[in-house]
């Protein structure tokens, strides 16, 4: 009985050797932090910028930059792929083969081509890294591997993804619409606490399609944390965390949140603030790519984005012009009104002595 029991712990014992010589350790962290924020880079090296050039041949009309935005916009599938897999720390050869799998899992995965790149991608970058160099014919097992699992779970369970990700995004619509001012703050504050927690917004709004009025109060609450931080965080950081946090990412100040929590309170109170008035005064809608309702102020590509959407409904015959009162909600939405609520609630904090200017300071 010890014997065997010797023998089955040995036998897990060589398993596990031989995963970790093979780099593949299975953890929240590494699959739902790390590999979905690289993935998000890829989403904007591809899709993000495709669309920035769309809307500048529209508004230029030069047909070469429209090429360009659709060349750029097509191989979102294989670039977030590769970014999963470069996450992953995959071999060059699984990294090479992991092209086919987010090609074919964005394209059956509809609305939910992320989350199909996410998972079909991370389990053919597993199984290719265990395979990797144990055969002398690597050069042909390791991409059969990763090409077979990972576009076979694409054919498999990608479609149904998909159509998942579509209802959810139809049902967050739909409840945007019917109450707004609720669902301006519930939007709001959780995209914008995923903006700047490890993880991607960005890849959230796109994978849920999160466009219109909800669009809107998901730019509303990633602009609260991107400029609202860089607004409070000014005596400590200066011009440099003004820039690095206001068009970079808030997600700079997650070192300082673990110390003390509370300094997120004033960008999440402004977020609950800024999201219905946004969704119910200046009805802000994102019309241009949902990727952008995730980014922030980061390059200004939330505000491009709903400048492109504006541009497209000119183009389809659904606007007829872009009016002040959509550029003041723009900005207001933004700009002005995350810095204004963001700043006045940190100073009331600050005058109770809840936690001091140094409390926000970045290792720049």
């Amino acid at each position: 009985m010890e014997d065997n029991l010797e023998c089955t712990l040995t036998k897990k014992q060589k398993i596990t050797n031989f995963l970790n010589r093979k780099n593949v350790n299975i953890s929240f962290k590494k699959y739902f932090i790390d590999a979905m924020g690289s993935m998000a880079l890829g989403l904007f090296a591809s899709l993000l910028i495709g669309t920035i050039l769309d809307t500048i041949g529209d508004l230029t009309k030069i047909n070469f930059f429209v090429e360009l935005g659709a060349y750029a916009s097509s191989g979102s599938g294989a670039a977030m792929a590769i970014a999963i897999g470069y996450a992953l720390k995959c071999p060059p050869l699984v990294l090479f083969s992991l092209i086919a799998v987010g090609t074919s899992a964005n394209k059956l995965g509809g609305a939910g081509g992320p989350i199909s790149v996410l998972f079909t991608a991370i389990i053919a970058a597993e199984f290719g890294k265990i395979v990797s160099k144990e055969t002398k014919i690597d050069i042909l097992v390791t991409p059969l591997v990763v090409i077979l699992i990972g576009c076979g779970l694409s054919i498999l369970i990608a479609p149904q993804i998909g159509i998942a990700a579509t209802k959810i995004g139809e049902a967050i619509d739909m409840a945007t619409n019917l109450q707004p001012f609720l669902m301006g703050i519930i939007i709001s504050v959780s995209i914008g606490i995923c903006l700047t927690l490890p993880i991607s917004s960005a890849a959230i709004c796109f994978s849920l399609g999160m466009t219109g009025l909800a669009g809107g109060a998901a730019l509303a609450g990633c602009c609260c944390q991107m400029v609202g931080f860089a607004v409070m965080s000014f005596k400590a950081n200066k011009w440099s965390g003004l820039v690095s946090q206001g068009i970079g990412t808030s997600m700079l100040q997650m070192p300082n949140i673990i110390k003390k929590p509370i300094i997120w309170l004033p960008t999440i109170i402004s977020s609950a603030i800024v999201g219905p008035i946004s969704t119910c005064l200046f009805k802000l809608e994102m019309n241009g790519p949902a990727i952008a309702s995730g980014m922030g102020t980061c390059g200004l590509v939330g505000p491009i984005g709903v400048f492109s959407g504006w541009v497209d409904s000119i183009s389809n015959g659904l606007k007829d012009s872009i009016t002040l009162f959509d550029w003041t909600g723009l900005i207001m939405v933004s700009i002005v009104l995350p810095a204004v609520f963001t700043l006045l609630i940190h100073l009331i904090f600050r005058h109770f002595n809840i936690y001091t200017n140094e409390d926000l300071k970045l290792n720049l």
